[in-house]
């Protein structure tokens, strides 16, 4: 079982990221998914959540701003990421879960800077 979390980069202030999220098992789309962000000194922060009927949640400092997405048959999880800011630089961490069953990826880095 393995996530795979790719797609981050070096932007500027206002640019856009897409990250990946993909997953190594057919069963991916019975799992919650997610991202989460973690900066250094600071809490790690719950970025977006896209349950396995398909509700999505945002953290308030990225509403209207970033679209977490899926394609089921590509067992892949999409961060779509706009208008980016400075404060958005982070390690991107992708997890999934179901019951008991935990998983994430090995994060990626997002770096906005001028």
């Amino acid at each position: 079982v393995q996530l795979q979390a790719s797609g981050g980069g070096l932007v500027q202030p206002g640019e856009s990221l897409r990250l990946f999220c993909a997953a190594s098992f057919s069963i991916f789309p019975k799992y919650n998914k997610g991202w989460y962000r973690q900066t250094p000194g600071k809490q790690r922060e719950l970025v977006a959540t896209n349950s396995a009927g398909g509700r999505t949640n945002y953290a308030d400092s990225v509403k209207g701003r970033f679209t977490i997405s899926r394609d089921n048959a590509k067992n892949t999880v999409y961060l779509e990421m706009n208008s980016l800011k400075p404060e958005d630089m982070a390690v991107y961490y992708c997890y999934a879960r179901w019951g008991s069953a935990d998983y994430w990826g090995q994060g990626t880095q997002v770096t906005v800077s001028s």
